[in-house]
């Protein structure tokens, strides 16, 4: 919407409302005129859409209060009160008159348009000139992936990223045009790089200039490098800290790593998707390590002490409490994976009794005799019992 628009419509009488009706009384007056207008309500009539479209322009001005008192403002300065719109066509005492003079260009003296005074109060003012300087737009993000060791994830490391990412190009340094050449600010878009429509004059969609392409300038003279989009592409190799404890296949975000941004923008971000390679004995549930530790039958039924490997590589003594079953559990605690606060988490242990395959005849005499001194109820007694 233009200066000239915010000056020159009432939009208060498009709702049928005083200048000083409450926001409910808007609020209400709009919805009432909104079903009223509706295209679905009123299917083939132009006049009816077109009303609605500016019930609708009208509201959302007058029905934000921010824009409510910019625009109050605008009509008390510019419009009915202070200044008036002149008309005519020269002749009964009026003059030609071209508003885009007023709001574009300054005075006989060369001073500023009203464009430029207005420009802060409602989003843009006038028109921009075919020289002003687009607005910064952000770089693009970089999509990468690394792949590290079980005890790098574990214990944390810096891993070198090699990455080809979008940037200025370095002939033109971004701006799109030919040597000794500016680019002009997009007209269509007036420098923004987005455009809006409204969709069955209900859904307003934005989306990027077909004229421009989003870049918001236009080069009549394209940089014979980079053909008029201002971007290379660049290759360099980047120190990344992958921090302790990353989950196999995590996404870790590195805010302002990404590609360069235009026109002063900031830079995109860096998005790195971590590979952990499985260990050969240790495995991870969450902040704990896990192992599993065969120990033997007599081990297990005496108890025992033995010692067990660590991540950084020293073992601890675990002792074994006589009678353990098979798939028991034991924690050490302080040797598992670092956590956000630096402390670590526990080394789980899995005990997995062994059965020997094979005994000597001496072996299995030992064993008869242990059978038969145990004395031991049947253990699937409780099997055979009635449902």
């Amino acid at each position: 919407m233009s200066t000239k628009d915010w000056i020159e419509k009432d939009f208060y009488k498009v709702l049928g409302v005083s200048k000083t009706a409450e926001a409910d009384e808007i609020k209400k007056a709009y919805r009432k005129l909104a079903r009223q207008y509706h295209p679905d309500s009123n299917a083939g009539d132009t006049k009816a859409e077109a009303k609605f479209k500016e019930v609708s322009e009208a509201y959302d001005v007058v029905g934000d209060p921010k824009k409510r008192k910019e625009y109050d403002e605008a009509r008390r300065l510019f419009g009915s009160g202070g200044f008036r719109m002149p008309s005519g066509s020269g002749q009964g005492g009026g003059f030609d008159f071209n508003v885009g003079d007023l709001f574009n260009r300054g005075g006989q003296g060369g001073g500023s348009g009203l464009g430029d005074i207005l420009g802060g109060m409602f989003g843009g003012g006038g028109r921009p000139t075919t020289t002003t300087t687009a607005r910064p737009r952000r770089g693009q993000d970089i999509e990468t992936e690394a792949t590290i060791e079980f005890p790098e994830a574990v214990n944390g490391v810096t891993v070198g990223l090699r990455m080809t990412s979008d940037e200025p190009c370095a002939t033109c340094r971004g701006t799109g045009a030919k040597y000794g050449t500016v680019p002009k600010v997009c007209l269509k878009c007036e420098g923004t790089g987005m455009q809006t429509s409204v969709q069955g004059g209900v859904f307003a969609m934005t989306e990027p200039c077909t004229e421009c392409k989003g870049r918001g300038l236009v080069v009549d003279q394209p940089c014979e490098t980079c053909h008029g989009s201002g971007r290379g592409q660049s290759s360099k190799t980047m120190q990344v800290r992958i921090p302790a404890g990353v989950q196999d296949g995590q996404r870790i975000r590195l805010k302002g790593k990404g590609a360069a941004g235009e026109r002063g923008g900031p830079a995109g971000d860096l998005y790195v998707t971590v590979h952990v390679k499985p260990h050969r004995i240790f495995g991870r549930q969450g902040e704990h390590l896990t192992l599993n530790v065969p120990v033997s039958f007599t081990e297990a039924a005496l108890g025992a002490e033995i010692k067990v490997p660590t991540l950084d590589g020293l073992p601890v003594t675990v002792r074994i409490p006589a009678g353990t079953a098979n798939g028991s559990k034991l924690r050490v605690r302080g040797k598992g994976s670092v956590r956000r606060d630096g402390t670590k988490g526990d080394l789980m242990l899995t005990l997995e009794v062994q059965v020997p395959h094979e005994l000597t005849d001496e072996q299995k005499e030992k064993l008869q005799e242990f059978s038969s001194a145990s004395d031991q109820p049947d253990l699937r007694a409780g099997l055979f019992g009635s449902a």
